[in-house]
This record gives structure tokens, C-alpha cells and sequence, in this order.
């Protein structure tokens, strides 16, 4: 809208009527222009997305190694989750075996989904918990995968912290889920995992606990991510992860006995 004003302004001061005319004329132009832009920009996106994070989760569950049973059936879990057509579903499986191979370039991946989806950090850490999420899945990270996971997100502006983060929040979320009517405060393993996942410390305040699990929310809502070109496939981890946030919460409001 500011922008076909300022084209109708400056229409009108060089040619009155016709100029002003001639300058919405314009102002339509560009912003249509500039929607068709967003628009590529949020396929490329997506597109990227797709390709690198199964691409990525083949090289990492090959680290140490070996990509094991339970890698395989956990990625197979994912597609299932995701309900990939049988043309994605093959493009994934292409992306996560061209991972895997010795010759993958994996900087380069990264670099290429970084700078398609530059500045959307909650995005670059759903991309990364993905990937966590799989090598996880025979029950520990291995040193390698670990390395391999931390180099990833230096290459996409995070961290080891980053990293520490999100295995807090996936152990959080599988410990509050496996006795979800538990009596009396958590373990105290689950409640320092529910701190680091929200990123907050045990002795936080109550608003300032509650403050960093809104922003927490806010920055992970299924239509924030999709906005900022997860793809509408994948919206299913995007909730999950909101799910896995919840449960992290949960244990602290629970321990701490604040409503």
C-alpha cells in the first residue's frame, strides 16, 4: 500500500491527473512484482527445505559409520508423518541416500538452505531437531553424529548450546509423555531438561519462565514456520515440536505449582 501511495504521489506532482493515474498504474505494477518475488523466494524455500533436510539426515546418520535399523525406520516414520506423495517420498529417499554417499557435499548443502532461508532461526532449529530426532532414534547420539550436528549449526548462525537445547527439549518431551498422570513434582533430570529446553534457569522466575515459553510459541507456530517457507508437508513436526514445548512447560508449571 505505501508503496503504490508514493508511486500516486509522485505520478501526481509530475503530471496531475495523468501522472497520478500513470502512478498507481505503476504502483500496481510493483507491487505485484514484489509478491511474485516473495512468492519464489517461499517456494525456493520450501523446495530447500525438503531436499537438504533429508539429504543432511542421511550424511549424519552415516558418522559413525553405520546408518542403523532404527535410523532407517525412524526416517521411514517421518515420511509417513509428513504423508510425502510418491513423488516427494522419492525425492526424499534420493536426498537422504545422495547424504549418505562419501562425495555429498555437505557444507554446501547447508550453506544453499541458509541462505534461502536466511534469518528465520526457528526455522534452522525445527530443521536441525529433525535431525536429532533421527539419530537419536537407536537411543544415543553418537560423538560423530554429534559433531556432525554441531558443524550444521554453525553453518547456519547457531550453536552447541543450540544442540544442547534441543536434546533437553526431545528428552523432556519423551519423559513428561511417558507418564502423563504422574503425581508429585518430576525427576529432577526431567525438570533440568524442561529448564534448558524453555532456555531459562532453575531459579528463573515464575513471568520470566512464562515469558520465554510464549516467545518460545510465538516464534514455533505452525503458521509462523510455514510463512517463513516450511513446506506445508512438513507442518506436522512444526506441530510437534509446538507439542514438545508444551510438555517441557508442563513439567515446570508442575514443580514450580504456578497455574
Amino acid at each position: 500500500m505505501l508503496v503504490l501511495l508514493l508511486c500516486a504521489l509522485i505520478g501526481y506532482s509530475l503530471g496531475g491527473s495523468t501522472g497520478l493515474l500513470i502512478g498507481m498504474a505503476v504502483g500496481f505494477l510493483l507491487r505485484g512484482l514484489a509478491r511474485a518475488a516473495a512468492l519464489r523466494g517461499l517456494q525456493t524455500v520450501q523446495s530447500s527445505f525438503l531436499e537438504t533436510t533429508f539429504a543432511v539426515m542421511g550424511a549424519v546418520c552415516k558418522a559413525d559409520g553405520v546408518v542403523t535399523h532404527d535410523e532407517i525406520r525412524v526416517t521411514e516414520q517421518i515420511f509417513a508423518r509428513l504423508g510425502l506423495s510418491p513423488e516427494l517420498r522419492e525425492r526424499a529417499k534420493e536426498a537422504f541416500r545422495r547424504g549418505k554417499a562419501p562425495e555429498f557435499d555437505l557444507d554446501g548443502a547447508v550453506d544453499e538452505f541458509g541462505r534461502a532461508a536466511r534469518g528465520a532461526t526457528a526455522l534452522h532449529q525445527l530443521f536441525l531437531q529433525i535431525q536429532l530426532s533421527a539419530v537419536a532414534a537407536d537411543g544415543e547420539v553418537h560423538p560423530a553424529e554429534r559433531e556432525l550436528l554441531v558443524r550444521v549449526a554453525r553453518r547456519l548462525g547457531l550453536g552447541e548450546l543450540d544442540i544442547a537445547r534441543l536434546e533437553a527439549l526431545l528428552r523432556a518431551a519423551a519423559s513428561g509423555a511417558a507418564a502423563p498422570g504422574a503425581s508429585g513434582p518430576p525427576p529432577r533430570q526431567q525438570l533440568d531438561d524442561a529448564y534448558a529446553a524453555l532456555g531459562v534457569q532453575p531459579e528463573a522466575s515464575e513471568s520470566e519462565i512464562k515469558s520465554a515459553y510464549r516467545k518460545l510459541m510465538r516464534d514455533n507456530h505452525p503458521d509462523v514456520l510455514t510463512a517463513k517457507g516450511l513446506p506445508e508437508h512438513m507442518r506436522a513436526m512444526a506441530e510437534e515440536r509446538a507439542r514438545e514445548i508444551n510438555v517441557a512447560y508442563d513439567l515446570i508449571k508442575k514443580a514450580r505449582q504456578f497455574s
